[in-house]
């Protein structure tokens, strides 16, 4: 039965997604009384992840709404969330409970207030919600011209007061209560970016877009004190409440200042703490912790446990700051995805738990002089990596990883256990002379030995390296390997053979060890990139036509090649079996074809397209990176827990859209998703026969038919020594009849005059296939007698044939009866090895009587015409295929 699946994927269903930790927006810290422990809640894309602060461990992810969250605010019960012009309100930091709507213009400002919420948009309309009755309590409308509310917060100990700080740079101070306007702050001709609450009551921190941060009284509208901050506009600013009158503030730069509010003086600069806008920052209630948060996809927790006054990163939870652009699975144990990013970091991100993830940092030519002057300001830093290869066979002797970066001739090896650069930088001394030259290393890829690494450059050369040594130890070809740039470059899995392919449009094998150039193909387009699978020797050719070549290595010839992508290849890899190869194109498909039958077998649309893929070692994951997504998502297998139908797609079938990984479908989505999966996981159901002149073997194991003619002599070899004991005392059971399958017998009590010695009756006694055999001789139907030796042991049978004779009680009607019972098995060519090994055994045990007997012997006569004509039609088709097959191998040689 074959059903195009209408929405989804068949075979792959998001699952997590890995690496997403925050976003632009501040994050939010929440204390829970029962627990007595803070949460951190940041927004990513449509939904929040919520941590405990004392292990950054994940704690729950929301589900997903349906745009992205613009802004994010929680009180001790619910956490608000903005998107559009709604608001959500979550409860156990998952479900959605109350939703509010009536905003014209986008909301950007919210603020919980008691069992109000109140939520600003980017017209300056303020409304203040009930949040269980989700009515309007209250809105304000204020003049964009003249006051843009840019932030809002609520004074400690005022009643029903709520503070409002404008773009022009003045502050309003409100009674939300009455609806009326108490005070209005001339402001410092600047825009108000931040206000805070500090540990003193009457006392705000107000942060400026000119860098000033004012300590200001708006009790007495008195200024106590001012600081000056020279990187840009204040976006976070916190205070101390352990002891120490220190304030926190962020910039747009990535630097933390700390202030001393008592000497009135900067004390600390945390330089570098994000490599973009800090975003947040919150010090935690009566202790020395410092909570920061950035768009660099960073969550980090300093601690003030120095002498100096400047904080030390206690944990932090990183990913890419920049979207991946090549994800690959480390070890065959699937566990560990290496990512490497356009923000120039390599990165391993654990699929089994966070504490594992691992940022290998960022490549530099000197090490040394980028620790000293940071990784910003280090100019001898590398370019992002563009392509990388790994292999874990040596990792604890040396370098495992080799990768080359954007532009760039040299490249670089890393080591994973230390999580850090490697020992050596591989590049040619043929550019030594004339380093203007525009080369730079395309291609890499790592024996499964681990000892060796190939890379292929933009002039056409192929070079091989030892990794231990870092030494050069030979090219591929004389002056070059081809005339332009190298697209692609692979070692076979024993070190035998390595195969590129150029943008000439050549394919070429070498010998490893000699260099020495083995075979060439000519390429019908230039090729884009190439992948290896070792195991099977199968190569996959990306064509710059957006096709896809199939190569056998051992017999060096095209065996597939698959067309339907509508836009470049990004990336492609094997399944573990080599049976599938999943491809990312540019046309935002993630297509997966059947290389036995050479058909696509499944295909799906995601939003972003996916720029790299990489399929676990152990089948059950697929990692992808997408255009402008700082995640690596996972989409499991579902054929390793369930029953999948992979029915060649039609020629005309059009994808539909699945949604990343870490996004929740609704419920109405999840109800027609099953019911269209119930229709395409409809199992095919082989037929009794599938063709007339085929024959059907039987399903039982050998030990029931296959030991029916040795059945004497293993009997014998298996006859006890000794008789068997009779216990004292037997314990009490119910009898049961002999055979595979346990039946209980009747319980027979005594007769007193029923003789003792002999029973009589259960000589007279036919068993129930002897019964079948007799009704059968005038109905023609054997099948409930085949059914019932099926169920029956070899020492059974043997006692139900020998039955069969009349000196053991039987007839020679009943004996013809049993061979037109064979006769119909060969007919119906069902069960033929039972229908053998049944006939061997009859034969054996009375031969002589049926030679003796004419109507037995026309009935033999009969079933051996039938045997004759059936080995002679299986003897034709077993030749017809062996010579089809010798034709095949002998054409591809």
């Amino acid at each position: 039965m074959s059903v195009s699946r209408e929405k989804g994927s068949s075979i792959f269903s998001g699952f997590r997604a890995l690496g997403l930790y925050s976003s632009h927006l501040p994050h939010v810290v929440r204390f829970h009384k029962k627990h007595r422990e803070f949460y951190v809640v940041t927004a990513v894309g449509q939904c929040f992840h919520t941590y405990n602060v004392k292990k950054l461990g994940i704690v729950s992810v929301s589900n997903a709404l349906s745009e992205d969250i613009s802004c994010l605010a929680a009180d001790r019960m619910l956490v608000y969330a903005a998107y559009g012009k709604v608001i959500s309100a979550f409860a156990k930091n998952r479900e959605v409970v109350h939703t509010y709507k009536g905003h014209q213009a986008d909301v950007h400002l919210l603020l919980p207030f008691g069992d109000h919420l109140i939520s600003v948009d980017k017209e300056s309309v303020v409304i203040i919600w009930d949040v269980e009755s989700e009515d309007t309590y209250l809105q304000i409308s204020f003049d964009k011209a003249s006051f843009e509310v840019s932030a809002v917060m609520h004074p400690s100990t005022y009643l029903n007061k709520i503070l409002f700080g404008s773009s022009q740079g003045s502050l309003q101070l409100w009674n939300v209560k009455s609806n009326k306007l108490l005070f209005t702050f001339p402001g410092w001709a600047c825009a108000v970016t931040v206000l805070q609450q500090t540990p003193a009551v009457d006392v705000v921190g107000i942060g400026l877009a000119s860098g000033q941060i004012i300590i200001h009284n708006i009790k007495f509208n008195e200024t106590l004190m001012k600081f000056q901050q020279d990187w840009g506009p204040i976006t976070a600013l916190s205070f101390r409440t352990d002891g120490h009158p220190v304030m926190a503030a962020g910039s747009p730069v990535g630097h933390i200042g700390l202030w001393d509010l008592e000497e009135k003086k900067l004390i600390g600069q945390m330089r570098d703490a994000h490599t973009t806008a800090i975003a947040g920052l919150t010090f935690l209630h009566s202790e020395p912790l410092l909570i920061s948060n950035g768009a660099d996809n960073a969550i980090r927790v300093w601690i003030f446990d120095t002498p100096g006054g400047e904080g030390r990163l206690l944990r932090f939870r990183m990913g890419h700051s920049a979207p991946p652009t090549k994800v690959q699975h480390y070890d065959l144990s699937g566990q560990h995805i290496l990512s490497a990013g356009q923000d120039g970091t390599l990165q391993s991100f654990s699929t089994v738990h966070e504490r594992f993830n691992k940022s290998l940092g960022r490549g530099s030519l000197n090490k040394a002089k980028s620790k000293k002057k940071s990784v910003l300001y280090d100019t001898a830093k590398l370019p992002p990596i563009t392509t990388f290869a790994s292999e874990s066979a040596r990792q604890s002797d040396w370098d495992g990883i080799v990768a080359c970066h954007q532009g760039f001739l040299v490249t670089t090896t890393w080591n994973y256990q230390k999580g850090s650069m490697g020992a050596h930088k591989l590049e040619p001394e043929r550019f030594n002379k004339n380093r203007a030259l525009n080369v730079h290393a395309t291609a890499v890829d790592i024996s499964s030995c681990g000892n060796f690494a190939v890379v292929a450059l933009s002039s056409g050369h192929i070079d091989a390296y030892n990794i231990q040594s870092g030494f050069h130890r030979g090219q591929f070809g004389k002056d070059s390997a081809h005339s332009g740039p190298v697209r692609g470059v692979a070692v076979d899995g024993l070190n035998e053979l390595v195969v590129s392919a150029g943008a000439d449009r050549l394919l070429k094998i070498w010998k490893f060890k000699s260099k020495e150039l083995l075979h060439t193909d000519s390429l019908p387009s230039s090729p884009a990139s190439t992948l290896l699978h070792r195991d099977s020797g199968m190569l996959a050719i990306a064509l710059d036509d957006f096709t896809i070549s199939i190569l056998d290595m051992e017999t060096r010839r095209t065996v597939r090649r698959f067309c339907g992508q509508r836009g470049q290849v990004n990336d492609m890899t094997f399944s573990p079996d080599g049976r599938w190869l999943i491809v990312a194109s540019m046309d935002c498909t993630i297509r997966t074809w059947d290389l036995p039958s050479g058909s696509l077998v499944n295909c799906f649309l995601v939003d972003s397209a996916a720029v790299s893929i990489s399929f676990s070692p152990t089948g059950n994951f697929l990692a992808s990176s997408h255009v402008d997504c700082l995640g690596i998502y996972l989409w499991s297998n579902n054929t390793l827990c369930s029953l999948v139908s992979l029915c060649p797609l039609p020629a005309d079938y059009e994808p539909s859209v699945v949604m990343l990984p870490g996004t929740c479908p609704s419920k109405d989505d999840e109800e027609v998703d099953t019911d269209v999966e119930s229709l395409e996981m409809a199992e095919y159901v082989s037929p009794a026969q599938l063709d007339e002149q085929l024959i059907t073997l039987s399903l039982l194991p050998e030990s029931r038919w296959k030991n029916l003619l040795n059945l004497d002599i293993i009997k014998k070899r298996n006859k006890p020594k000794e008789p068997p004991k009779v216990p004292k005392a037997a314990p009490f059971f119910i009898p049961t009849i002999p055979g595979l399958v346990p039946q209980f017998g009747q319980v027979e009590t005594p007769s007193e005059e029923q003789s003792k010695v002999v029973n009589l009756g259960m000589l007279a006694q036919k068993s129930s296939f002897y019964l079948q055999l007799e009704g059968a001789l005038e109905t023609n139907l054997y099948e409930g007698a085949v059914q019932f030796l099926k169920e029956l042991g070899p020492s059974a049978i043997d006692t139900e044939l020998r039955s069969l004779a009349p000196d053991m009680g039987g007839d020679i009607r009943v004996m013809q009866s049993f061979l037109k019972m064979i006769g119909t098995m060969l007919h119906l060519k069902k069960d033929f090895d039972l229908a053998q090994a049944y006939l061997a055994l009859f034969l054996k045990l009375h031969l002589q009587l049926i030679a003796e007997q004419p109507i037995l012997m026309e009935e033999a006569e009969t079933i051996l015409e039938q045997l004759e004509e059936t080995w002679i039609s299986m003897q034709s088709l077993l030749n017809q295929s062996m010579c089809l097959l010798s034709y095949i191998k002998s054409a591809l040689l």
